[in-house]
């Protein structure tokens, strides 16, 4: 295992499940001391105690990220903590329950933008705030497939929220490029995690349909998305600027 993160501080929000939790585990693998963050005491907490059990190093901080001072305790926190923030990977989202546009209630359509969207663009600005002051970093944000790459009927505010955080990617990146920050994105496609079951699918059930809509022809691992997240964060991607890297085995290919 390469030691890409040695002596980095990362942050990894959503990290109590799935994506997050993947990457949280991967960054202490390679020598991160990870912060995993999330709304779920519970969660988070395992996810230091599975890292802790792997040799790494983490804490965890729980924070809403639709909350702006829940975001800056966060970040606050991070720094008392642990003396400073290299890398965020900001991956906490929600998917809302399918709706035809007509018939979307308001406040799914309010939660989904208030967590997916809003919630990325609190994290953005406390990281750089302080990255810009100490030296810079790198920020990954979790997007979608579903969004600017492609949509899918009834996930009107899923693919609304995730359209706009690969374009608030690129501007965030154009943005502070300058003040040493790479932001970059990472767009999963269908990935093994409880948001690509359907309601009372199976895993049998989940791999015949997707073997039919994804050319590769099965779901994807945590483990390949997060592959991507790393390699974006770290020195090897040092020329990569607001790029936002679909990883969906072919889907929208």
């Amino acid at each position: 295992m390469s030691q890409r993160f040695t002596d980095k501080v990362v942050l990894v929000t959503g990290a109590g499940a799935g994506i997050g939790r993947a990457s949280a585990r991967a960054f202490a693998a390679e020598g991160a001391v990870v912060v995993a963050s999330g709304i779920r005491p519970e969660s988070i907490e395992e996810t230091v105690r599975l890292i802790e059990a792997d040799g790494g190093k983490a804490s965890a901080v729980p924070a809403d990220v639709s909350r702006p001072d829940d975001v800056a305790r966060l970040v606050r926190t991070v720094v008392e903590r642990h003396g400073g923030l290299h890398v965020a990977h900001n991956n906490a989202g929600v998917f809302g329950g399918p709706a035809p546009v007509g018939d979307l209630d308001l406040a799914v359509w309010q939660n989904v933008l208030d967590v997916n969207l809003t919630g990325v663009l609190l994290c953005l600005q406390e990281e750089i705030r302080h990255m810009r002051a100490h030296g810079g970093g790198a920020i990954v944000n979790t997007s979608s497939n579903i969004g600017a790459h492609s949509r899918r009927a009834g996930l009107a505010a899923y693919a609304t929220s995730k359209a706009a955080v690969s374009t608030l990617t690129k501007v965030a990146a154009l943005d502070h490029v300058k003040d040493g920050i790479r932001i970059n994105a990472v767009s999963p496609g269908p990935t093994d995690t409880s948001m690509s079951f359907r309601p009372g699918e199976t895993e049998a059930d989940r791999a015949a349909r997707l073997a039919g809509a994804v050319p590769l022809g099965r779901v994807g691992s945590t483990a390949e998305v997060v592959a991507a997240v790393l390699w974006l964060a770290s020195d090897e991607a040092g020329f990569v600027v607001g790029h936002d890297l679909v990883t969906d085995g072919g889907v929208t290919a």
